[in-house]
């Protein structure tokens, strides 16, 4: 979130959605504040004063505008809040209509407000908590029946009907680290370096330049052996991507992450070829608005580079800030995507 001065007015000037719930436009000349998206006339800038919400504006004797009506982002927030809240410390995923009731909105208008902020349904967000719980209780019981239980799940029908979607492999083999589970994998020599491509039966599960040691952290139990031809279309199709970062792809991927993780890869998968976005734009766009920090974790996480891609992440200030596979990288990928585009954004 822009926290300077200046960098609030040039979210101001830009229109900046992902900024609005940060602070809020006080115009002295008219009396009103509005959120930082707003899209009336820009006021002049030393008609202008930032509060850090509604409540400090009005303080000062500013009234909201009619038009962006500011105070509803936090109202917004704050309902969203509650109800992921309400899902966490659930044992059991609320209903649509229990969920909109604690956010204080209708059933349908509470599902298009949370979709927008977060990327994602309501539904898919608590299933998304349950099988964090899930996979948490594979690892901590010996027993795939006791883990069932102690994630929530009234019998095993839906835990393994959820299983199968989410994890990608079974519970059991999930929760021996891979076990019984066979990866197979190939490297291959591109202009940005030797990568490795390994997938399950599902699809892509890692994209890492060098050799397959994290591979074998990440599966300590799994079978992990070379792939052969009947990964050959695969692989070109990832490579590919790497030679041309700004190509599109429809690979299968089976990668898995919390719920924030996993909300963070789909905006990202968003932005466009030679485009960025900054990790707080990325925070609020999955209903984190606080969450800059853990926004760059997460693409930090990201086991497939390139094929989800997190190089098109910066602070807000423009610089090209942190990259798994490093600062160098992260520019020449930049500059082969779109040199244009791309020149002096890290200067």
């Amino acid at each position: 979130m822009p926290e300077t001065d200046d960098q609030r007015w040039d979210a101001v000037l830009r229109r900046d959605r992902a900024a609005d719930g940060s602070f809020v436009t006080g115009v002295l000349t008219t009396g009103i504040y509005c959120r930082p998206s707003c899209a009336a006339r820009h006021p002049r800038r030393g008609n202008v004063r930032f509060f850090g919400d509604g409540a400090a504006a009005r303080a000062e004797g500013l009234r909201p505008c009619l038009r962006c009506k500011p105070d509803e982002v936090a109202r917004d927030a704050e309902g969203l809040a509650k109800v992921i809240a309400l899902i966490e410390r659930a044992e059991t995923p609320p209903t649509l209509e229990e969920m909109a009731a604690e956010a204080g909105y209708a059933p349908h208008h509470f599902h298009r407000l949370f979709r927008k902020r977060t990327g994602v349904t309501p539904a898919a967000y608590a299933r998304a908590v349950r099988a964090k719980r899930m996979e948490a209780a594979l690892k901590d019981n010996d027993r795939v029946t006791d883990a069932i239980y102690d994630a929530g799940f009234s019998g095993p029908g839906r835990f393994y009907e959820e299983a199968d979607q989410r994890l990608g492999m079974a519970p059991s083999a999930w929760r021996r680290g891979g076990g019984g589970e066979t990866i197979r994998w190939t490297s291959a020599d591109t202009s940005f370096g030797a990568v490795v491509v390994a997938a399950t039966a599902r699809g892509i599960c890692r994209l890492t330049f060098g050799g397959i040691e994290q591979l074998r952290e990440d599966f300590p139990h799994a079978t992990i052996e070379p792939g052969g031809a009947e990964m050959a279309d695969l692989v070109a199709q990832a490579i590919a991507v790497v030679e041309e970062p700004g190509r599109a792809h429809d690979l299968p991927l089976d990668v898995r992450g919390t719920a924030f993780q996993e909300a963070i890869w789909r905006e990202l998968s968003q932005v466009p070829p030679g485009g960025s976005v900054s990790y707080a734009a990325l925070a609020a766009r999955v209903g984190k608005p606080g969450a800059t920090r853990a926004a760059g974790t997460a693409c930090g996480a990201n086991p497939v580079p390139l094929l989800i891609p997190c190089h098109r992440a910066r602070r807000s200030d423009g610089s090209a800030g942190g990259y798994a596979l490093g600062l160098e990288m992260k520019v020449r990928i930049l500059a082969r995507e779109a040199p244009d585009t791309q020149r002096g954004l890290f200067d």
